[in-house]
């Protein structure tokens, strides 16, 4: 990064938070944890301050260390972390079946990397969604920088409560994002909501195998830990996630899962296969496509 570049972030650091009252938000913040005494309930019922407050901390050290796209991604043997990310996008988008002039929708699109590389990737005009006013605002700017301003914006909102009228558009993804609402039926139901019959949802999201074990005090802790460094209410079962997925309407078409095990055996490459049945995984990142209505022949057809 030029050194130009660097000061443009370190003229971000703490969004939209006024400097003097950073050290204050930060308490703020950690005290809606476990650690510092918070709860689940707590989180839950004020995550759009806690969500914002994390966002408005971490943005500016996210994208001077991880980049413009703040999600994880399988890495292959001699593959560098920015070719990894893409592929990880572009592979998003190749099972939405996304086509030119498809209206797609970004459900928490962070400062809008995924979103400019998707458009750009498959010719499509993308919204992100996102209920962060700096990231929103850097990101307007990295979208005029990179010519995608004229066919891909941003809307301020809660995924929870979106601005679309139904049936809005041709697709829709979230990219480790939906772990932050506080219901994830609440918001499922949303997104199937402004889906147009017969087309796709797709995302990675973070949730936890059914090996975690709630009595378990390591367990607990570690989970306790992925939840304040991620700004997370809470973190479900995949089990809960594809059962809310359901109950808002969607059906299972595709699903792939990748693991992250979280300790001195941390890996970003292994099938989810062999860690779900054999060893402790605390923590998933996973992929589900579903999409609206039944499959008849090569036709999607919206139920009833």
């Amino acid at each position: 990064m030029s050194k130009a570049g660097a000061l443009d972030l370190a003229s971000g650091l703490g969004g939209k938070i006024d400097k003097t009252e950073v050290l204050s938000a930060v308490e703020k913040y950690e005290q809606y944890h476990v650690f510092y005494g918070g709860d689940e309930e707590e989180r839950k019922a004020n995550y759009t301050d806690m969500v914002n407050k994390y966002y408005d901390l971490v943005t500016s050290f996210y994208e001077f260390g991880w980049g413009e796209s703040f999600h994880f991604a399988a890495r292959w043997n001699g593959e560098s972390l920015r070719e990894s990310i893409k592929r990880h996008e572009h592979f998003l988008a190749l099972q939405l079946g996304l086509k030119p002039g498809h209206k797609v929708l970004d459900v928490g699109c962070g400062i809008g990397g995924p979103l400019r590389e998707i458009a750009r990737f498959s010719s499509t005009s993308v919204t992100g969604l996102n209920n962060n006013e700096y990231q929103i605002a850097r990101g307007k700017e990295l979208n005029r920088i990179a010519g995608v301003d004229k066919t891909c914006n941003f809307v301020k909102a809660d995924f929870m409560k979106m601005p679309f009228p139904d049936s809005s558009f041709d697709a829709v993804y979230a990219i480790e994002a939906t772990c932050h609402a506080p219901d994830a039926y609440g918001c499922y139901k949303e997104i199937y909501r402004v889906l147009k019959p017969g087309q796709c949802f797709a995302a990675y999201e973070w949730c936890m195998t059914d090996s975690f074990d709630p009595h378990n005090q390591e367990h607990q802790k570690i989970k306790a830990e992925i939840e304040i460094g991620d700004g997370l209410p809470d973190i479900r079962l995949t089990r809960q996630c594809l059962e809310a997925l359901k109950q808002a309407g969607f059906e299972e078409r595709d699903f792939y899962a990748y693991v992250f095990l979280l300790g001195p055996k941390t890996t970003f490459r292994e099938p989810v296969t062999e860690w779900c049945t054999n060893k402790l995984a605390c923590c998933l990142l996973w992929i589900w496509k579903f999409f609206l209505g039944r499959l008849t022949g090569r036709r999607y057809i919206l139920k009833g």
